[in-house]
């Protein structure tokens, strides 16, 4: 009983630090995105000639934003469906 409590525990803060991980990097990204629109309108207003420099500027940047949650995500469904913080646990129990 002690074992599956611990290992319950285990799974069940691993959710937990998952969706820390995924909201994070959601509301990092939002950020992001905001800040980088908001720049980006600031600067075309005050020199249009320069936007289609800006403009692919700004893709560049909105493709490594996507990255990087994309990366938390990524991360998130390994603890999630590979948790790594189990096996020692198992490899107690078993042994």
């Amino acid at each position: 009983m002690e074992a599956a409590q611990l290992i319950a525990n285990v799974q069940g803060l691993t959710v937990i630090a998952a969706a820390f991980i995924i909201g994070l990097a959601a509301i990092g990204t939002a950020l992001g995105f905001a800040i980088l629109g908001g720049k980006f309108l600031e600067s075309s207003a005050r020199q249009p000639e320069m936007i289609p420099v800006l403009q692919t500027k700004l893709f560049i940047i909105a493709g490594l934003l996507d990255a990087i949650s994309m990366i938390g995500v990524g991360v998130a469904m390994l603890y999630t469906f590979n948790n790594p913080f189990l096996g020692p646990i198992l490899a107690r129990i078993a042994g």
